[in-house]
């Protein structure tokens, strides 16, 4: 076994709001929920309030008419105005507009039910809850107790049932409301399907007294040949041992973790084979106590900026990106498994991406590991969406919950370099800070990845400006721009003047336009695949030419679901700035951006 070098240092607790997240949940003893629930469409929400618009959960005496308590009774006499068993089902994990045409715009409550048996492996062991993401706000009750409210509709969450829980008969209710409210993250204004449900999986892990709670393991900052991170158990009733390895690098060492706190660590090795595009190495990591044994794999790589070079492992590294939604487009539904996420990123390879941008909220965590298998450079971001509530301290505090909870299920993986803090913010004093206190809030939880943001430009005298004051505060100035589709003149493009305050890499989050699968005509003809084409000509070259470009992430690799887009016969609700049709078919912009991306390879 390779001798290491181990510094081990005493961190202060996680934060309140993140401390109780369990990670690596689909590496541990699960069980899941997943399949067919019961559900009651409520838009009056009359299971959650009395008459006089009181919570049931909040009062003292119980009353039966409230929908988590599951009621029923034999006496035929009694009223009851609801029935989860006589009601229909949907599918969990998945949507509800796309199960049920009826519900296809529906937005508002709608309470699920799924009743389970379960008996513990071990008696002592504990066990809990967890939801991979609910669409928005989520009220959880099981046996006709409140485990908790969770805010947030693209983030996991979890909760213990321990004393809950029974070996047979047990009922979970779970209230979902994904109505736009100003003060939410992100607010009522999206270019977007607003997907209401348990929109990812379902499971209970059964874990020891003691478990490994949480952990990071990942190359220090400014090194690349010493592995460091923290250890987090939960539970710890007396002085515990970890022994944390890696087999395939000859490397093991142990830390001691007392009193719930986390414990850092730091070892030193060689001969590491580092993630990259090209070659992303796992390696298989065992972190080991007296009581379990917890795997993942995980790669190892730098990712830092050199004035306005990105360096991925050392080397300069164009960003050949693509924009994803979490969208299935020929189920018309939000993605939420492995196949699904296999065959959106294929598609993005099949393009020459060495890079996604995952718009315009955290995805599942399939297509996360996904992208760490296929080598795929991911940006993930939360949705700080156009015009937020900037002045209200609660948006504020949402936006940074949801922050952390992205970043402590996804800390661990090679394959994303830059978390993002928002997309087309309008700038503004109150704005600069919110984003401000959301990238202090990111660093103190990982200095080891790039910061951005999807800002915008002005144009003055015929010169776009890049001038946003937010690009002092990030490590890629990126910007999204819409020549030829939202203004500007595509026979110029090439020729356009750029103005760019920074001198940092930089990326555009997003270009492009609209077209019909099929439509063809001319260059002078929007919605035709043709416009499209001659869009993407004009504005790679244009893009070739701006300051210190470093990478894109057109928009979008498929056409998506949004109720903004309503002109008949070509939107029909479907946004078509998709490279690809919702059908799967490949417009010819598609092969525009491929050429592009082919010919990058040899320069």
């Amino acid at each position: 076994m390779k001798r290491t070098t181990v510094l081990i240092v005493l961190l202060l607790p996680i934060m309140s709001f993140s401390q109780d997240l369990i990670t690596n949940t689909i590496n541990r003893n699960t069980t899941t929920l997943n399949g067919t629930w019961h559900y009651i469409i409520d838009p009056y929400e009359t299971g959650y309030y009395n008459y006089r618009h009181e919570p049931y959960d909040k009062q003292t005496k119980s009353d039966n008419r409230a929908f988590y308590k599951n009621y029923h009774t034999d006496d035929k006499l009694e009223l009851v105005e609801y029935d989860f068993d006589k009601s229909q089902t949907l599918l969990v994990p998945g949507d509800w507009n796309s199960q049920n045409e009826k519900l296809l715009y529906y937005e508002g409550t709608i309470w699920y039910k799924k009743s389970f048996d379960y008996k513990k492996s071990n008696p002592l062991n504990r066990l809990f809850l967890y939801f991979g993401a609910i669409n928005y706000k989520a009220e959880v009750y099981l046996n006709g107790q409140k485990l908790g409210t969770h805010i947030g509709g693209f983030t996991p969450f979890n909760y213990e049932i321990s004393s809950i829980v029974k070996p047979k008969n047990n009922y979970l209710v779970v209230k979902v409301d994904n109505k736009r409210t100003k003060e939410a993250i992100p607010t009522i204004n999206t270019d977007w399907w607003n997907y209401g449900g348990i929109t990812r999986d379902v499971k209970l892990i059964e874990e020891p007294q003691s478990f490994v709670q949480d952990y990071s393991i990942q190359l220090k900052k400014g090194s690349n040949t010493s592995i460091s991170g923290f250890i987090k158990l939960n539970n710890v009733l007396k002085e515990e041992k970890v022994t944390i390895s890696i087999p395939e690098l000859k490397v093991q060492t142990t830390v001691l973790v007392k009193n719930d706190n986390k414990i850092g660590f730091e070892i030193n090795t060689k001969g590491i084979h580092y993630w990259s595009p090209e070659s992303p190495k796992l390696y298989a990591v065992n972190i080991k106590t007296d009581y379990q044994t917890l795997e993942d794999h995980i790669g190892f790589r730098t990712i830092e900026v050199k004035g306005p070079k990105i360096l991925l492992n050392g080397k300069s590294v164009f960003l050949k990106g693509i924009s994803i939604h979490e969208e299935n487009p020929m189920r018309a539904a939000r993605a939420f498994n492995d196949a699904d996420a296999l065959v959106l990123l294929n598609w993005a390879k099949e393009l020459g991406c060495n890079y996604v941008r995952l718009a315009h909220y955290p995805h599942n965590e399939h297509i996360v590991r996904m992208a760490d298998q296929l080598g795929m450079m991911v940006w993930e971001e939360i949705p700080v969406y156009w015009t937020i509530d900037f002045k209200n301290e609660s948006a504020l505090n949402n936006a940074k919950n949801q922050l952390t909870e992205a970043i402590t299920r996804d800390k661990n993986r090679a394959c994303i370099v830059i978390w993002s803090m928002a997309n087309e913010t309008p700038p503004s004093d109150a704005r600069n800070k919110f984003l401000i206190d959301l990238v202090n809030h990111t660093k103190s939880f990982d200095n080891t990845r790039l910061i951005s943001a999807a800002l915008e430009t002005h144009n003055k005298n015929g010169v776009n400006i890049v001038d946003d004051k937010m690009g002092e505060y990030l490590d890629i100035v990126a910007f999204n721009q819409y020549t030829g589709w939202y203004g500007g003149s595509l026979e110029n493009a090439p020729n356009a003047k750029w103005d760019i305050s920074y001198d940092k890499p930089v990326v555009i989050s997003e270009f492009g336009g609209g077209a019909l699968q099929g439509l063809h005509g001319t260059i002078k003809e929007r919605w035709t695949e043709e416009y499209q084409e001659y869009l993407y000509q004009q504005n790679l070259r244009m893009i070739d030419k701006i300051p210190n470009i470093s990478g894109i992430s057109p928009w979008i690799l498929v056409d998506f679901k949004s109720p903004k887009r309503l002109l008949p016969n070509i939107q029909d609700g479907w946004n078509r700035k998709g490279l690809i049709s919702n059908n799967g078919i490949k417009k010819k912009a598609f092969y525009i951006l491929q050429k592009y991306y082919k010919n990058k390879e040899h320069e």
